[in-house]
């Protein structure tokens, strides 16, 4: 029996590991293992109850039928009320989209843009899909390396050096995943004016963790600081992510907003039109809650994961062969295990292994392109509460001790 094609495209792409390790251990806690995961980035707290009471409401009201592909007029109003209130961003309901999720608007945004031959250019570590969406769509990917000394961020030099003329986007993530780093508004800046230099380079900003930050001030974005680059019109190439998962524990709703100059909001909507369509309309109507409703539990929110962040750290630089810049932002921290690999533990893939062995789940940082940046060890997610980690941290000790 011959073996099934799959297309090129899909041959470029790898499934994603951190899914792939969330659901390794769900399997090993549903056969009776005793595992903690540290894997996923979902906050652990609930849902705000406005949110929960606005998509009860619309189900009591029959809002159960298709809305516009885009969102509903009332979704992106709420959208542009955020990108503007929170972001200081002049996004308007007419050059904002809503999708099924943030990932979804960046896929449609690089699968509408890019060619063949072209290059993205994606700081690392990085978020396991930007490279796996930009290969699908036809890309190179081009790494940017940055290390835990430069606090995982990367230059204005190093970004040109990196561009070529094949050069077709630029990824940003602030705050990141899977380092928490945050991008300061004077080293948006220097990078903005390396892009002016270039012309073609599209610019995707995914802000998704902006209300997660931790060192004060207001969240810097590139669309906020130099607005000519995201002004509507033929020349604007910046795109701004953003949406309700992480800011308001709303990951299973599926609801991302995204907002640039409208003729490339209309094509990642024409792209939507024949992919999944509208996004569920009863989760617009909990998104809409979400943003216009009150936003004061963000900084009880945010004091909560600033202790786990204290606490994740202090502990993790306290074991022997272990260390972790402490992140600005989101709620993730990038371990470096470098002294522990060799010999027994070839690679950051056997220690995770390893780890889930003594009942924790993590993420290799080789699963986040670590190997550019001559980095081996792992994420943590801190999204788990703190009786949690002090458990999930003593087994990691535990396990370190061993090696």
């Amino acid at each position: 029996m011959s073996q099934p094609q799959l297309s090129q495209a899909l041959q470029r792409i790898q499934p994603s590991p951190t899914t792939a390790m969330t659901d390794r251990a769900t399997a090993m806690r549903e056969a009776g293992r005793d595992i903690i995961s540290l894997s996923v980035g979902e906050p652990d707290l609930p849902t705000p109850p406005h949110v929960i009471a606005a998509m009860q409401q619309a189900l009591r009201d029959g809002q159960t039928r298709y809305t516009p592909v885009g969102g509903t007029s009332a979704m992106k109003r709420a959208a542009a009320l955020h990108f503007a209130r929170d972001l200081n961003i002049a996004a308007t309901p007419a050059n904002t989209t809503i999708s099924a999720g943030g990932k979804q608007a960046i896929f449609h945004a690089l699968c509408a843009t890019i060619d063949p031959g072209d290059e993205v250019v994606i700081p690392a570590p990085w978020w396991v899909s930007y490279p796996e969406i930009a290969r699908f769509a036809g890309a190179t990917v081009v790494p940017l390396p940055t290390t835990p000394a430069s606090a995982f961020r990367f230059t204005a030099q190093a970004l040109e050096a990196a561009i070529t003329p094949r050069t077709r986007w630029l990824l940003l993530n602030s705050p990141g995943n899977p380092t928490g780093a945050v991008f300061p508004a004077d080293e948006l800046r220097a990078i903005a004016e390396v892009l002016d230099r270039h012309p073609r380079v599209l610019v995707m900003s995914d802000d998704i963790y902006a209300p997660l930050r931790y060192s004060g001030g207001d969240h810097a974005t590139l669309a906020a600081l130099r607005p000519d680059l995201a002004a509507n019109g033929d020349k604007g190439r910046v795109l701004t992510i953003s949406g309700v998962s992480k800011s308001h524990a709303m990951t299973g709703l599926r609801i991302g907003f995204a907002t640039g100059p409208e003729w490339l909001i209309r094509a990642m909507e024409r792209l939507q039109s024949h992919s999944s369509g509208n996004p569920c309309s009863i989760s617009q109507a909990g998104a809409v809650a979400a943003m216009e409703g009150p936003q004061d539990f963000l900084a009880d929110w945010r004091q909560i994961f600033r202790r786990r962040r204290d606490l994740v750290c202090a502990a993790v630089n306290a074991m022997p062969g272990l260390s972790t810049p402490v992140p600005d932002g989101a709620f993730y921290c990038l371990v470096d295990a470098a002294p522990l690999i060799g010999g027994d533990m070839p690679d950051d893939g056997a220690l995770a292994l390893h780890l889930l062995d003594h009942g924790v789940a993590v993420v290799p940082a080789s699963a986040f392109g670590g190997a550019h940046c001559g980095l081996s060890g792992f994420r943590i997610s801190f999204a788990a509460g703190e009786d949690t980690l002090r458990e999930a941290l003593q087994r990691i000790e535990t396990a370190v001790t061993k090696l």
